[in-house]
């Protein structure tokens, strides 16, 4: 399932792959984030850090009336106050979304897979 944009020139089809991958940049950008885990770590095997061409496996998108809804799921530095990373996660998810994509966010659910020791 995508994301259909009608314009006066046509349609334009996001897919969530797309959407996951721009999700995935911006949530790997804010300060305390280690990485994106997988939303089914048992299911994929993967206790590891998802690469930029992974970031699909931790995101989740689901189409609404007007937006989208978005899951992430990510890997926090330890010594990093938590709620502060994920409200900018929460920020920087949702203005990526409508400056490159267009796409409103309606929800940025962030769900706190683990927590890692920053390498100094």
């Amino acid at each position: 399932m995508a994301v259909r944009i009608k314009t006066q020139y046509g349609t334009i089809d996001i897919s969530n792959t797309v959407i996951a991958t721009v999700v995935g940049g911006a949530a790997t950008d804010v300060y305390g984030i280690i990485g994106m885990a997988s939303k089914n770590q048992i299911r994929d095997n993967l206790n590891d850090i998802l690469r930029k061409e992974n970031y699909a496996r931790g995101v989740v998108v689901r189409q609404e009336e007007n937006g989208v809804a978005i899951d992430v799921y990510i890997i926090v530095g330890y010594g990093t106050k938590i709620s502060e990373v994920c409200r900018n996660v929460q920020d920087k998810v949702k203005y990526n979304l409508e400056t490159m994509l267009g796409v409103s966010a309606n929800s940025v659910n962030v769900f706190v897979q683990g927590v890692r020791v920053l390498a100094d």
